[in-house]
């Protein structure tokens, strides 16, 4: 399963485009393309990659992807055998989107900037509607010069934002081989599809058709995290959504999730989140946790 360039489909009536998908799922195949991306996630959950970060996104998350980053929102298992559905706003553009030195100006400084920060990709946490998602939102049904005033306002607004959480880290860059993002994207599925039983280096290195050693180097380079520190915060973004839920114990949580004893999934749990998972579940059943 190779990644693929997307081309983002534009018409003569439209010099950026905005995409609402309300779908089962979304695309979980590593891709990449060169218009900015903002999108919105509106109803869905599940697991992003994006460059060399993984983490969690739930609705309301908004994110700001850099041109050519390599990213990825697979949801969760539950949206390829129920009737859920996942629900966002997206809005792509090139950074010539009104002229090559559009962004140039004085009063676009500010905004080139942003631009040069979406490189390692961003988000913002939203924990309900506020003015920047319903601004978002109203993208949609705009037309024309409206339209465009609209758009603006979205990239001000996110630049005035001062929850960003950058999500690629700053020695990130792109592979330039397609067989490296190719085996990334096999790891990630396979991953995606049995982190929760016991899963062997020797094994995964296989799906990377690499030696053990060749690819504890490669997956290194390519994410700054070793496989069983990546693999692990695959796990615990499911055991932290497993007990938002409330219908599981810590225990049947822990082992749900691939982990062997509950010592290495409480110690797992709080590097990654500051909390036992006990202390976790608390917290967020006391409406305390954000």
């Amino acid at each position: 399963m190779k990644p693929l360039l997307f081309r983002i489909p534009k018409t003569e009536t439209e010099s950026f485009r905005v995409q609402v998908d309300d779908i089962p799922h979304f695309y979980d195949t590593l891709h990449f393309h060169p218009e900015w991306q903002i999108t919105l996630m509106l109803e869905s959950t599940g697991t992003q990659f994006v460059g060399d970060n993984v983490d969690r996104f739930q609705p309301f998350d908004l994110y700001f992807l850099g041109s050519n980053l390599p990213h990825v929102f697979r949801n969760d298992a539950e949206y390829y055998s129920e009737k859920l559905r996942a629900h966002s706003v997206s809005v792509y553009f090139r950074g010539d989107i009104l002229g090559e030195t559009f962004f140039d100006i004085p009063e676009t400084q500010h905004l080139k900037t942003l631009l040069t920060e979406a490189s390692r990709g961003f988000r913002i946490r939203n924990q309900q509607a506020n003015a920047l998602t319903d601004l978002v939102q109203s993208i949609a049904h705009k037309k024309g010069f409206e339209k465009l005033l609209t758009f603006l306002e979205i990239l001000n607004a996110i630049w005035a934002s001062t929850d960003k959480e950058y999500l690629s880290s700053i020695a990130y860059q792109g592979t330039l081989k397609e067989t490296d993002n190719q085996r990334i994207n096999d790891v990630f599925e396979f991953l995606m599809r049995n982190y929760e039983r016991d899963v062997s280096l020797d094994e995964v290195a296989n799906i990377a058709n690499m030696t053990t050693n060749a690819f504890c180097r490669f997956f290194k380079l390519r994410t700054r995290r070793t496989f069983s520190e990546f693999l692990n915060d695959i796990r615990i973004g499911h055991a932290c959504r497993m007990l938002q839920s409330g219908n599981m114990s810590v225990l049947e949580v822990c082992f749900a999730n691939g982990f062997n004893n509950v010592s290495n999934f409480n110690r797992q749990f709080k590097n990654r989140t500051q909390l036992t998972p006990s202390a976790y579940l608390r917290k967020y059943h006391a409406g305390s946790l954000r």
